[in-house]
């Protein structure tokens, strides 16, 4: 059986946005589906981590490319809960049809789900399994289901199938093998950024509810994430992390996994 996780500190700020508050009539709320950082996520690069079991404990290992930690992949480590939710969950639909994972998803969705994040952990590990929440979304045009994503090939192949849906918004998660994807398309995108001055040198406004990713009348537009999360010692990253808690710059939200 399938689980959805209750909203985040983040997702829940959802409910304030003017644009969002017909998704939260009847009292509805935002849910979110998630999936094993990185084991799911196959073509990450800039982001990419791993939590691998040695020795019958968890170590974090990121990728030979890392630029930034990914933070959901953090939260596996830290919280037992959390992984244990995203990797039954991912086990659970690996193999299976389109048709297989539509039942399953569907079967498990919550009755007052008014917003879904298709991936607060993970992505879209397989053509099967994209086409499958496009067709959940077909299904269910009152709920909405937003997503960022680096499997941009699969959306390439759906393009005119997401485009005719009004309630599933995509984003293009820049730092992947398939950001070529990105320009060549024309595809709205989010980008990490390590301050909110290169956020600025690049006119992006940066997205600190996901309201930007979520509000389906700004599908168009792309804006900025800001660096967060537990970084690698040493890196880049982790000296904008120590330079934004210098400055009192708000970079978090919940250090909690919540399930």
């Amino acid at each position: 059986m399938l689980k959805f996780s209750k909203a985040n500190a983040k997702l829940k700020a959802l409910a304030n946005v003017p644009e969002l508050k017909r998704f939260f009539t009847r009292k509805r709320k935002v849910y979110s589906f998630d999936l094993l950082s990185g084991w799911s996520c196959p073509f990450a690069e800039k982001c990419l981590s791993k939590v691998h079991i040695l020795k019958e404990k968890k170590k974090l290992l990121d990728g030979e490319k890392t630029e930034f930690r990914c933070f959901s992949a953090s939260q596996e480590v830290a919280f037992p809960s959390a992984y244990k939710l995203r990797k039954d969950n991912f086990d659970a639909l690996r193999g299976l049809t389109t048709e297989q994972i539509v039942d399953m998803i569907e079967s498990a969705l919550p009755k007052n789900a008014g917003i879904v994040r298709i991936h607060v952990a993970g992505d879209f590990f397989s053509p099967s399994y994209f086409r499958a929440w496009l067709t959940v979304a077909s299904n269910n045009p009152e709920i909405l289901f937003y997503a960022y994503t680096k499997s941009l090939s699969y959306w390439i192949k759906e393009k005119n199938w997401v485009d005719q849906l009004d309630n599933f918004v995509l984003t293009a998660s820049r730092g992947g093998r398939l950001d070529h994807l990105i320009d060549q398309h024309n595809l709205r995108e989010s980008i990490v950024v390590f301050s909110p001055e290169e956020a600025e040198s690049l006119n992006l406004e940066i997205d600190h509810t996901d309201e930007h990713a979520a509000v389906p009348e700004w599908k168009n537009n792309s804006f900025a994430l800001l660096i967060h999360g537990i970084q690698p010692a040493g890196s880049a990253a982790a000296a904008a992390i120590k330079e934004l808690k210098e400055k009192n710059v708000k970079f978090s939200y919940s250090g909690k996994a919540v399930n």
